[in-house]
């Protein structure tokens, strides 16, 4: 014979006249699976109700559309910064190099040859950009900024610039030799101009070269000035095109005369400044 298998009923009664409203009899097996599925159900359309619908708006701490988009443009915001102080930071390796008397290194061949593991660290952040959200508008950039018919760089190609001092190219800017720079014969105690508006961002003495001002301009340019007598600015200070930075001298050991060693880098790398300066 089967076992007796207990029913629950269930009732809902009008309090004060005890009429009887509603009433279930139900199987212990049938009673929760018919909570199960009711719960089951509750929580599928919840989630329904939650994702599809305005209500989501309402929930404290949910993400909103807005919400959602500031961070997207957060995060791209943010990859640009990372990538213009990885940039900055590959300037100033350079430079720091050029200062010490080393060669500076190509950004193309750190990862290949000439570089040490140092310098690879130093470096390996410009690399990510390969990863970058905006690699697609970085490369569609790079591939406007240079000119196929003069070689020239179409993104400071055109900028009215100041000749940093008067007088006599001496020695042109060669990179075959080592010679990333050029040197201008001036009069003793010519004045030296910045070439750009922008910011110091290092001046003091070397031993080699005297004293030295560098300025950091828009467009990720460095404009660097050797062998002043002395200098009229401070690292710091925020200066217009044409403001008198030093004084043209012979400072520094590798000193010829009264002249100033000139030095233009763009993104890192040394550039010809005959092709954007009229001397």
């Amino acid at each position: 014979m089967p076992k007796n298998r207990k029913t629950y009923n269930f009732s809902v009664s009008e309090k004060d006249s005890g009429k009887k409203l509603f009433s279930l009899n139900a199987p212990s097996g049938g009673f929760i699976a018919a909570i199960a599925g009711a719960l089951l159900l509750a929580a599928v359309l919840m989630w329904l109700l939650i994702n599809f619908t305005p209500l989501r708006q309402t929930i404290r701490g949910y993400p909103s559309r807005q919400t959602r988009e500031a961070t997207i443009e957060n995060r791209l915001k943010i990859d640009s910064l990372e990538r213009q102080i990885s940039l900055w930071a590959f300037q100033v390796g350079n430079i720091q190099r050029v200062m010490s008397g080393r060669e500076p290194i190509d950004l193309d061949s750190i990862a290949t040859a000439g570089g040490t593991a140092a310098d690879y660290d130093m470096y390996a952040l410009m690399y990510a950009r390969q990863d970058s959200l905006l690699r697609g508008i970085v490369d569609k950039e790079t591939a406007l900024d240079v000119s196929a018919a003069d070689g020239l760089i179409g993104q400071i190609d055109g900028l009215d610039f100041f000749t940093p001092v008067k007088g006599i190219i001496t020695e042109s800017y060669n990179l075959a030799v080592n010679h990333p720079y050029i040197d201008v014969a001036a009069e003793e105690n010519a004045t030296v101009y910045s070439i750009l508006d922008g910011t110091v961002i290092s001046a003091g003495w070397n031993d080699d070269t005297g004293y030295v001002i560098i300025v950091q301009h828009k467009h990720d340019l460095v404009s660097v000035y050797r062998h002043n007598d002395r200098l009229l600015k401070k690292a710091g200070d925020k200066i217009q095109t044409g403001t008198p930075i030093a004084i043209a001298g012979g400072t520094g050991t590798l000193a010829a005369g009264v002249q100033l060693r000139f030095e233009l880098w763009h993104a890192g790398e040394s550039i010809d400044p005959v092709k954007y300066i009229s001397f």
